[in-house]
Parts: C-alpha cells; structure tokens; sequence
C-alpha cells in the first residue's frame, strides 16, 4: 500500500484521527525498531473534528509496537502446567465447539459460558460477540472491561437523562465559561481534550476552571480553583455547591419546572449539607467551596468534565447523577458550551454501548430487561420468541466468582488483561487457576493473562481489520486495514462469526466483510436514541468521520423575537440555529417517560473500605501520561518506557516524614488483600494520608508492584463498576533494597517470557 491512511488512534476514548504511511515512502529511509521490524509514520490527521491534527505521544509512537512480540498461531495445552504447543485454525474451533456443546449437554444451556471482552474491539467485533452469546447461545454473560471503566457513567446517563450517550461535543470546550473537571486527570488521560480547554482558557481569561481531586496533577496544576477534596467525599461537595445555589438562588426554576420532574426531594436532601459540614468533611475551606459555587453561578455556559475518579466507586452512580443534578438545577444543559461530559476511557467503549456490549444491554441502547427491547432484538436476528435471556448476565467480577464457585465452566477472553486490570488480583488469579477451559485471545504474547490460559487465539490488531470506533463526542471514524496481520491472525469478528457458524448457525453469521456486519448493526439503531442509520463504511470512507444525533427530535429554529416557553429556555442559542446536530436533548425533552430528566437524591455514603487505625491511609491509583492501562502495547515502545521507567508511589512529606520515609527509599504498602513494593515520590501534590501509585505495571514488567494486587471488588449496586479508585492501606519502609525491577525496555524481549513456556511444534 503506497498511499497514507487515515484511521483512528486506539488508545483513549478522545479518538485522535491518525495518519499512517508505510515504512519507506516518498523517499523516505526506513526506519526500524529494536527488533529490525520497520516502523510505519505516524502524524495527526488535521482534518479529523475532533482532534484537529493534534497526537499525544502515544498515538505518535503506536506503530513501534505492531510488530513486536507477537501472537501468531493459535496455541494449545490441556493445563496451565504444560508447554503450549501450535495448533491448526480448524483444531482450535473444533475444540472450542466442542467444549460448547458439552456445556449445552452436560447444563442443559449455555449459561456457564462468558466471554470478557474490551472497549478496544471495533463495533462490529462487539457486533458478533452479542449475535453470538446473547442471541445464538441465549446467555447474557457478555460483559467487557468497560464495565471497570464507563457503567458508571452509562447507568447516570440512562437514570438521570433517560437513555446512555453524552449529550456534549468537542465543540463545547471552547465554547464554555467554566470548565468543571471532577475525578479526571485530563491533561494526562485525555491529552487532546485538555489541549482544546486549555487553548481556550488561556486565550479567554474570564474563562473559569475548577479542578477536583486528591492530587495536584497536571490538570489540576493549571487551574483557577483546585479542590483537593479527601477522597471519598465528592457527592458531599457536589451537594454542598448545590445547597449554595440553593440559598442563593442561582438555579433556573422555568427549566426545573417544565423540563425535570424530582426537584424538590433533591432540594430537602441539599439542605443538610451547609458549607461548614461539607468543607469540614472535604478536608478544604469554607472559602474554597464558596468559589466553586460562585463559579458555577456566575456562569452561563457551565461543562463538567469527569473519568475514573467519579466512575469507579461504590458511589459511582450516585455521583454521576450527583453532577448532572447541579446541570438540571442551572439549566446548564442542552445548550452549546453546557452540559456533563463523560470522558470515555477506552477508544470503542461508545462503540460498545452502541452494539450492546455489557451483560446488561441488547444493541440499540436496549435493555435485557425489557421485554420489547428483546423482542424486537429476537425478530430481527430471526431468533424464536423468548431466546433472548431476560435476566442480565455476569458483569466482569461475577464472572470471577462464577469460577470460583463451578458455575463458569468456559471463560473467553478477548483483548483485554484481566490478571492486571482486575480489582483484588489474588483473589482474582486463583479463580483463573480454577477455570476448567479458557480462551485468550489476543495480539501480544506474552502477556499477565496468557499464563492462566488454556487455548490462545492471535488476534488481528489496529491497522491489520477494517472497522469502525465511536469516541467520547459520539463520533465514529472508519479505521481501514492498512497492512496484513502477522502469521494466521483473525479478526475478532471473523473469529465469533467463524465458532458461530461451527455451532450450526450459519445463516446468523453469512458476512462477507466487516462492512456488511456494521450494515447490520446500525440497522438496530433505527430509531433509537443512538440512531446510526446514516452512517456506513461507504459514508465514513467518502465524508470522514461522521457523528451520530438522536434523529427523532424535531429540528426547531428560533426566532429572534419569538415569545414563549422555547424563547425563554432556549436563550443560549443563535438566531435561526438548527438544534439538532452536535448536541443531544436539544429541544429539552429527554429519553425518559414524560420527556423530563430526573433529579436524584442522595446522600453521601463515602469510601468502601475508609481508613482504619490498622490502615491509616486511603491509596488511590490512576494512569500516566504515557502508557496505557497493563503497557501490553506500551511497554513495547522504548520512547515511552524511557519516560516512565518504574512504577513509584506518592507520599505527602508530613506522612514521609513520621515514617522516616526519604525520597527513593523503598515502601511495602499492605491492604487487607495483599502487598506491593514502591521506591518513595515525596511530593505535596498530594493530599496528605492519601498515597498514589500507577495502574500500569503487572508481574511481566516490574517485581511486586501490581496496583491491584491491594484493591477490593466491593461495587456500586447500580453499574457493578468496581471502587478501583480507593482503598485503605498502611505503609513499612523497608530497610533492606529489594532486587531493582525489571527493565524490559532495554531488552529485545520481553522478562518472564518462560513463565509462559511454549513448545513450537505443531501435533497437527
């Protein structure tokens, strides 16, 4: 292939437009990784909406690592103590139909079969995966990575507004006059989003942006206000802002009245949270939190910005809807420049809302519970009446206690780490020893997972199938094949559609290429909240990115000198603006029964595990700028590991210092579930009896430094996302130096590669 292509960065959910050409074009010498492979260019796409040229260093670097240790042939043993030996495409199917079958006999249905997989598939991976296991097989137990990173944000979204979807655009970060950023570290996790905020803030000082978190990070750095709130306690600030409002009677009562329903249950509950008690419980000023509230009041065009930090607690729910009240009770909705804006984590976990891709949807933003949302599923994928299991299925975490207790007998695995990511990893690994048959599939080896696998499939990657992602504003970018996968690599969707067809339904899975499967797809999302009808591989590869806008709102257009309800509400807009477009609910009404968003009230129940006298400190963990969650790709990039060498913890002097703690000394942390080891970052940027430490680095890349081998799995009883974000912890120094980690970088292969031994012939 001679020519650049423009696809999309795989990364984050900002959805960067890439441009790629091929090692040695134009007269280009080629350049070459460590290992000899050449390196394709990479540069920011300008004509891409939404990143507008602009590439953060990882989308810069992404094609030094498609090469690199790689998985190329299926792989099989009969257990976890053996050598994995190659084996056939048709042997690897046959036993994967064969173990099926035996559940469906041995159960009675196929309930015992889950497959976990990753907001890094495509859509029309996620496409076939739900075809397969919700439709084929009558099982729900699909659930993906997402659910540790977005359900939060989903369940809010559904509750609060009536369906899933931001109802923000890129285009409202320059459009804002105060920026409101809680459990983000955007300038670190969301690079191009923060540069567009920040461009704009710094060009428009009466811009305004409050930043809210335990840390002083990059984000929080640039600030107007930060907030470094004690963790745990952001529905008491959110609902002590509100209760300032409140009292001053900055609240918007022509839109509380006509276009929300469940004011004045949320009204009673903001009265108990007065700026003393809140501040006192925040761990900041009275002072502070009368800023953020004027901030707020003071604006016409507030945007709240949030990720992990408010998604991934026992309270993840309740502090999404927590924000989008102080939306609802402003006004600060619907209109350019408003609005609570979900930063999504991964490239396509919009794309597997879309498609239905956690154990409780269907495609089409519909529910498993809902019985005409089933049937109208079942009908259209020619399904008999009832196939489609009612019950949601196994969220990620119940898929490990589903082995834990025998009723998983069959774990398939797709693009995604879990014996990293996973909270409470030992707990975690020794289900993964107890699963009778596990499927891995996946493009790098090795990797954490690899070790408790039982069949490894390689995985086509980005730039090696043609599909299409959805980023945070609800874009979605076609992302052609640019280059021919390594060995007997697959398609993800290839690999379902291929198992399907084994299993006798051929007829469901007849797809020609991946065009013709999002053709399908986005036949489900007629007339949906998420409708898509619009959009195709045809459109996408002809017009460039094209983003997705609820098609059953009326256009309306307002008149200068019209008189009325709209004319009121609708001040923020232009003269003659069409209101359909970047924005969602944009003529007020909502997804909900009676058109009206929800007001929801709660009170603050804090952290999961809080401090105790044994585990004086609260542990938070988060991402760095640049590697990306377990490094399966980034560690295999020498500029990016050269950045970020070793894992680290961060400790407040004043808690170093009782401790007899120095920078660089070594520290065990201990939770009640296990232990890791540190070298000391002594660093008031962050809140004192509050440590941090990075998510990335597994067993393969550092010695005992696995973030989540200290986390718990307890849950927010609405989304089931895991409190990943906090836990208690105690702090040893230790006084004798551990061995130092693993420096893979510097080496041409990957460290502990044996813990994972393969046999390269072929029992055919």
């Amino acid at each position: 292939m001679s020519d650049s292509v423009k696809t999309l960065c795989p990364y984050c959910g900002v959805g960067c437009g890439l441009e790629v050409s091929p090692p040695a074009s134009s007269g280009r010498a080629t350049h070459r990784d460590s290992q000899g492979n050449p390196i394709w260019k990479v540069v920011g796409d300008k004509s891409h909406p939404s990143s507008k040229g602009m590439v953060c260093v990882k989308g810069a670097t992404v094609t030094e690592s498609i090469d690199k240790n790689r998985l190329k042939y299926p792989m099989m043993r009969d257990t976890l103590s053996e050598s994995f030996q190659q084996i056939s495409w048709d042997e690897a199917f046959n036993k994967i139909v064969e173990r099926v079958q035996n559940i469906r006999q041995n159960r009675g249905d196929y309930n015992a079969i889950c497959m976990y997989g990753s907001g890094q598939f495509q859509t029309e991976d996620y496409y076939i995966a739900q075809k397969l296991i919700k439709g084929c097989l009558g099982t729900n137990n699909f659930d993906a990575n997402s659910r540790l990173c977005m359900s939060s944000a989903v369940a809010g979204y559904t509750q609060s507004l009536g369906a899933d979807g931001p109802p923000c655009c890129y285009e409202d970060l320059e459009l804002t006059d105060c920026a409101f950023l809680i459990g983000t570290n955007t300038a670190e996790c969301h690079p191009i989003v923060f540069n567009r905020l920040r461009k704009h803030h710094k060009k428009n000082r009466n811009v305004k942006m409050i930043v809210v978190d335990p840390r002083c990070t990059k984000t929080a750095e640039v600030a107007d206000l930060h907030l470094a709130i004690n963790p745990g306690t952001d529905i008491d600030l959110l609902n002590g802002i509100a209760h300032l409002l409140m009292r001053w009677g900055e609240i918007d009562s022509l839109f509380i009245d006509e276009c929300t329903q469940g004011f004045s249950n949320y009204a009673q509950i903001i009265t108990d949270y007065p700026p003393e008690i809140v501040a006192q419980k925040c761990g900041i000023q009275i002072s502070e939190l009368e800023q953020a509230a004027r901030y707020w009041a003071d604006s016409r065009k507030v945007l709240s910005l949030w990720s992990m930090g408010i998604n991934q607690s026992q309270e993840g729910t309740a502090k999404v809807r927590t924000l989008i009240n102080l939306h609802l009770m402003t006004g600060n909705i619907c209109k350019p420049g408003t609005g609570p804006f979900s930063l999504t984590g991964q490239p396509n976990a919009m794309g597997g809302r879309e498609a239905g891709g956690l154990a409780h949807i269907l495609p089409g933003y519909r529910s498993v519970k809902n019985a005409q949302h089933r049937a109208e599923v079942e009908k259209f994928w020619g399904l008999n009446p009832g196939q489609i299991s009612e019950q949601p299925g196994r969220d990620a975490w119940s898929m490990i206690t589903g082995l834990e207790t025998g009723e998983v007998d069959l774990l398939w695995i797709a693009a995604t780490n879990p014996a990293v990511s996973m909270p409470d990893l030992q707990r975690t690994k020794a289900a993964l020893l107890k699963s009778p048959f596990t499927i891995y599939q996946d493009a790098y080896y090795p990797t954490e997972t690899a070790a408790y696998a039982h069949l490894l499939l390689p995985a086509a990657q980005w730039g090696e199938k043609t599909g299409t992602m959805t980023n945070s504003e609800r874009v979605v970018t076609l992302c052609p094949k640019f280059r021919e996968p390594p060995g007997e690599a697959k398609a993800d969707w290839e690999i379902f559609a291929e198992v399907g067809c084994r299993l006798g339904f051929d007829n469901k899975f007849s797809f020609t290429d991946p065009a013709t499967v999002h053709t399908e797809f986005v036949q489900l999302t007629h007339q949906r909240p998420c409708d898509m009808e619009e959009i195709s591989h045809e459109n996408l590869a002809s017009n460039g990115p094209m983003q997705w806008y609820d098609t059953q709102k009326a256009e309306i257009e307002i008149e200068e000198n019209d008189s009325g309800f709209f004319s009121s509400l609708l001040k923020g807009f232009t003269k003659k603006e069409p209101l359909q477009g970047k924005r969602l609910y944009t003529d007020l009404r909502f997804h909900t029964e009676d058109g009206r968003a929800k007001f929801a009230a709660y009170h603050s129940r804090g952290l999961a595990e809080p401090p105790s006298e044994e585990y004086p400190f609260v542990l938070t963990v988060g991402r760095l700028y640049g590697h990306w969650h377990t490094q399966t790709r980034t560690g295999r990039i020498e500029k990016i590991v050269k950045m970020h060498p070793h894992p680290f913890i961060e400790i407040h002097p004043r808690d170093a210092a009782k401790l007899n703690i120095t920078e660089g000394d070594w520290v065990e942390i201990k939770s009640r579930r296990g232990t890791a080891k540190f070298p000391a970052k002594i660093t008031k940027a962050i809140t004192p009896k509050t440590v941090f430490v990075p998510m990335h680095w597994g067993a393969l890349w550092a010695e005992d430094a696995e973030a989540n081998s200290l986390t718990h799995s307890e849950a927010c009883p609405i989304s089931l996302q895991p409190e990943l974000k906090a836990c208690a912890v105690q702090l040893v120094l230790i006084t004798s130096v551990p061995e130092p980690s693993k420096e893979s970088s510097h080496q041409e292969h990957l460290p502990n590669a044996d813990l994972i031994p393969v046999s390269t012939s072929n029992h055919k």
